[in-house]
């Protein structure tokens, strides 16, 4: 296993577990900060093992982050004109 995939397995770990403890501002701090760690991470990981892995570190990442996702999604439907 390559050294960026551990750190993409800690990367994950740490993302849930700070799921796990409580916030008072909806996790967002922490998903800022993970956002922060992860892209960079996630061009290590796509460097070191190819594209397809880094798709499946991608996915992985986007199911522990899924909300600021959708509401990423949502602000471009609504940038691009065609969200309702």
């Amino acid at each position: 296993m390559t050294p960026s995939l551990i750190l993409a397995c800690v990367w994950l770990v740490v993302a849930n577990l700070a799921a796990m403890l409580p916030s008072r501002d909806n996790y967002w701090r922490r998903a800022y900060g993970l956002i922060a760690l992860g892209l960079p991470l996630l061009g290590y990981v796509i460097y070191q093992n190819g594209p397809w892995i880094g798709l499946l570190v991608l996915g992985a990442a986007m199911s522990v982050l899924r909300w600021p996702v959708i509401y990423l999604v949502r602000w471009l439907r609504r940038r691009l004109g065609g969200g309702a």
